[in-house]
């Protein structure tokens, strides 16, 4: 039996430093595990032995996910370099990047060279002025909306893709129609929303004031879904929104590209600046660590008994969760939000939310998957274009995808790639199926 494929890497450069101090970042605290450093940055030798492994490994595809901290802080020559390496390992891959920044050191060089290289950046703004400063502010407590306006409007001017990432607090999560709105004018029309869920210095089940309240949060997507269906245009969306296009995956049977949603974690390991690999984004931890890059295969990491355990960590749930009807759409969430509250031991606090959402869009989500499903037939049948292909970026969620991925009930945008589902819905790869 072959090892699982390693396609994505998330590499935090700089660790966790940032030029920012907002409120409710969970990577902040980071810095105690790489000693007594107050800079943290990536050595060449660590970056070329990190690319030369991962692309060595790799079967057809690459993609590389920058984030942090924050990853501009690097300055742009070590990500030419980086791209120079790339092009000298990658021979004959498919290889792309992903980009999630604060966007504060952003400039016209920096937009020239994203868009040359077609890096997917994934800007962390919330929302209007008041929802966005509430807590993404510098370090002497100043907001930061004007700044990162201006550098969404920069990038999007030079042909840069771009998503919002957006992350969805206490505060934040009363404003719905207001954020989506907000992103729509500022021409944002890919976003990405991650609720909030932290505990007051990792104390379990003591939730930190600025996290979003499960219900609030269910009525925040219901409110969001709602909008994103009311600008669909002759039945197919005008804008994206992560959570939903892979709940279509869900509903479909198929592998929703959203980790979250996922029966199992694990599908990518995370490169921290001294070359130190753990298994998630959320799981920096010593318990979590599979190696060191300079000394340890990659190859032999990502298939290691360490990895695959806490890949199948996910699927040990309560029995709430296994009597659940949407158990197959959620399979119980992100495994960082399963806090202990109330004597609902290891439930994740975003279940009622969950549910009310459900609730709300579940009937509609099937007619969605019931029509895109039947487009697809008819278009193989006809020999036609498969439909317009996806775009992920890093979110902090572990569901970072640079590449495309066919979604159902996409606009029309070219034929799908032979490591793309199957535009029929098999589930199979398009090489494996109607591609042969």
């Amino acid at each position: 039996m072959k090892p699982k494929e390693l396609t994505s890497i998330l590499v935090k450069p700089s660790g966790p430093d940032c030029n920012m101090a907002c409120t409710y970042c969970f990577y902040s605290g980071k810095k105690d595990l790489f000693g007594d450093s107050r800079k943290h940055r990536m050595r060449g030798e660590v970056l070329a032995e990190m690319t030369r492994q991962f692309l060595g490994q790799a079967r057809s595809e690459a993609i590389f996910i920058w984030q942090g901290g924050e990853p501009t802080l690097m300055g742009l020559e070590f990500f030419q370099h980086a791209v120079e390496l790339q092009q000298r390992h990658g021979c004959g891959l498919t290889v792309g990047n992903a980009f999630q920044t604060n966007g504060l050191l952003l400039d016209k060089k920096w937009a020239s060279f994203l868009r040359k290289y077609r890096f997917l950046v994934g800007l962390s703004i919330d929302g209007p002025a008041h929802v966005h400063d509430r807590y993404r502010r510098d370090h002497r407590g100043r907001g930061t909306w004007d700044e990162v306006a201006d550098r969404a409007k920069m990038l999007l001017d030079s042909s840069v893709e771009v998503n919002a990432l957006a992350v969805v607090n206490d505060y934040s999560v009363r404003f719905a129609e207001e954020i989506y709105s907000s992103f729509k004018d500022l021409g944002l029309t890919h976003m990405q929303f991650t609720p909030c869920v932290e505990t007051i210095d990792g104390q379990e089940g003591t939730l930190a004031p600025f996290s979003t309240g499960s219900e609030d949060y269910g009525r925040f997507l219901c409110t969001l879904f709602d909008l994103w269906i009311g600008d669909f245009r002759d039945g197919l969306p005008t804008t994206s929104i992560r959570l939903f296009e892979s709940l279509l995956f869900s509903f479909a049977g198929m592998q929703p590209p959203q980790c979250t949603l996922a029966r199992t974690c694990g599908d990518y390991v995370v490169v921290e600046q001294g070359g130190d690999v753990y298994t998630c984004d959320f799981f920096v931890t010593p318990q979590w660590r599979l190696g060191d890059i300079m000394t340890d295969s990659l190859s032999r990491m990502f298939d290691s008994p360490r990895r695959r355990e806490f890949g199948e960590c996910k699927a040990d749930l309560p029995a709430l969760c296994r009597e659940c009807v949407y158990l197959a759409y959620c399979n119980g969430g992100c495994p960082k939000d399963r806090i202990c509250t109330g004597g609902r031991e290891r439930m994740n606090h975003l279940c009622k939310g969950t549910m009310i959402f459900l609730d709300h869009a579940r009937a509609k989500i099937e007619e969605l998957v019931r029509k895109a499903m039947q487009r697809r037939r008819e278009a193989v049948e006809k020999g036609l274009p498969a439909e317009e292909t996806r775009r992920d970026t890093g979110d902090g969620t572990g569901g970072t995808y640079a590449h495309r991925t066919p979604l159902p009930g996409m606009r029309s945008g070219g034929k799908p790639g032979r490591n793309d589902p199957c535009p029929c819905g098999s589930g199979l790869k398009y090489k494996k199926c109607c591609g042969k």
